[in-house]
């Protein structure tokens, strides 16, 4: 018998400029998401819950919350850029230049469009891509940017897990955002990273 390993994402090395993955899950999104993420973040807009209110827009139907296309798209795109993150280091430029309505198919597509070798941290590199969302009728409803710290083959996770050596970086990660003496700092930037 032959054991499958499942899909383990990219790595660093894995991405070229230029490159276009189209991500393989769409999504068709519900009412209930709509209501429930407005909800769930506090979103206090009755366009995206208040489907009498809705009807006496313009759209004449509720908007689908922005945030939410934002986190699904980016969500969409996981399998083929972020799989093997150590950090997002920021989403730019995202323009939403067409509504989406409950009932609309999304599906998404980033393109490569820088990669380096992280400057302080020798496990990692620097990847940004350009990600656009589509609904069924092929027209884009988000595009953003997003820079992300990705780990370089034969690090990570997946490569120290149930070591000696997994188990000390597990305890005290050597390629853990920190400080020139090693000091553990929240966050860090493409400039630093």
């Amino acid at each position: 018998m032959t054991t499958h390993t499942g899909w383990q994402g990219r790595y660093y090395e894995d991405f070229v400029v230029g490159d276009v993955f189209e991500h393989p899950l769409g999504r068709t999104v519900t009412t209930t998401d709509n209501i429930w993420f407005t909800m769930l973040t506090q979103n206090t807009a009755p366009l995206h819950f208040d489907h009498e209110y809705a009807r006496r827009t313009e759209f004449g139907k509720p908007l689908v919350n922005s945030t939410f296309t934002l986190s699904l798209v980016a969500g969409q795109s996981v399998t083929d850029v972020s799989q093997n993150v150590f950090a997002n280091l920021g989403w730019e430029d995202i323009t939403l230049p067409r509504p989406v309505f409950e009932g609309d198919t999304i599906h998404s597509r980033s393109t490569v469009l820088r990669t380096r070798e992280s400057a302080s941290r020798p496990t990692l590199g620097v990847v940004t891509v350009r990600t656009t969302g589509v609904k069924q009728t092929g027209e884009a409803v988000i595009e953003f940017t997003r820079t992300l710290l990705v780990y370089k083959r034969g690090h990570g996770p997946r490569h120290t897990a149930g070591t000696e050596a997994g188990a000390a970086q597990a305890a005290q990660p050597d390629d853990a955002p920190g400080d020139e003496a090693g000091n553990a700092v929240a966050g860090g930037t493409e400039e630093t990273a």
